[in-house]
């Protein structure tokens, strides 16, 4: 099958490139100018340069596909440098949408994210109204919605290392994020998901038409506190690490002064999401790609010894 995939130069999009092409897909990439570096050399995928803002590149890159996967997504805005959430993952989706149904193009899968139904940040919100806007529309799609995603970086973002760097690296002790004021409140839970196990997710998606039309929550096969997180990124580099509790209205305060600036590890709706929590099952992945989800367990957490 062609297909046509945006994004596939992220964390992500790096794993959902590989799995497609590893079950025999032929790809075509929607590449930023400056992005040609991460473009994998096996498979020779071809390589269109142009942004979400490129009516023709998009056009150019859809062209004999017949599917769409749409990965775009970002964590932080930053407006100064045009980077808004309603642009990367809603505007982006109307755009390609658009063009694909101009070249009769009907398969749509589109990454969302686990906890999208609040809609209580423009995060959430821009990624639920990309939902709303391919189901409500004349398209053959599967919305998958990870929690929290970890794996080898391979130069990117990705969410353990970022733990890493910010809180386990540094001399001081980590902090961990509970709701409410008192200790020892409630603690933030996620259910880490391996980007191996979410990208093979995306591929037996579009191997099976059973999968048109629904939506899967893809968690891995533990619901984690932010302390046990931290806890596994110490032991997979050999650390003992102090970590001490922070209730997330304190930490609200200090990025309601500070979040405006990238030196702050966290935004208030990253916050607020935090204190949602980001808890999923592992039977709707494990049903996806026929085996059990990853642990975020120190030995798959190996690759953060080789950080620099």
């Amino acid at each position: 099958m062609q297909v046509a995939v945006i994004g596939g130069t992220g964390f992500v999009g790096s794993y959902v490139v590989e799995s497609l092409q590893s079950a025999g897909h032929t790809l075509s990439l929607l590449v930023r100018p400056g992005s040609e570096g991460k473009v994998p050399e096996a498979g020779n995928p071809r390589v269109v340069s142009g942004d979400l803002e490129a009516a023709e590149a998009i056009e150019e890159v859809l062209r004999g596909a017949d599917a769409v996967v749409y990965l775009v997504g970002i964590l932080r805005a930053d407006p100064a440098r045009g980077v808004t959430f309603e642009d990367s993952q809603f505007h982006g989706v109307v755009s390609v949408a658009r063009a694909a149904a101009g070249q009769g193009i009907r398969r749509f899968l589109l990454m969302s994210a686990n906890g999208v139904e609040a809609e209580s940040t423009p995060y959430q919100r821009t990624k639920r109204d990309a939902e709303r806007h391919l189901t409500d529309g004349d398209f053959d799609v599967t919305v998958l919605r990870p929690s929290v995603i970890f794996g080898a970086p391979r130069g990117r973002m990705e969410f353990a290392t970022q733990l890493y760097e910010d809180l386990v690296r540094p001399p001081l002790p980590a902090i961990a994020f509970y709701s409410g004021w008192i200790p020892p409140g409630s603690p933030v839970m996620m259910s880490p998901v391996h980007a191996g196990d979410v990208a093979d997710a995306f591929t037996a998606a579009l191997r099976d038409p059973a999968t048109i039309g629904q939506t899967y929550r893809l968690g891995g096969p533990e619901a984690l506190s932010f302390r046990e997180m931290l806890e596994r990124i110490a032991a997979s580099v050999g650390k003992r690490k102090l970590i001490v509790p922070m209730p997330i209205p304190l930490m609200r305060v200090a990025a309601t002064l500070f979040d405006r600036f990238s030196f702050f590890p966290v935004t208030r709706d990253q916050l607020t999401m935090l204190e949602q929590g980001n808890v999923c099952e592992a039977g709707e992945i494990t049903a996806l790609i026929g085996h059990a989800a990853t642990e975020f367990s120190a030995t798959n957490l190996a690759y953060l010894a080789a950080s620099p």
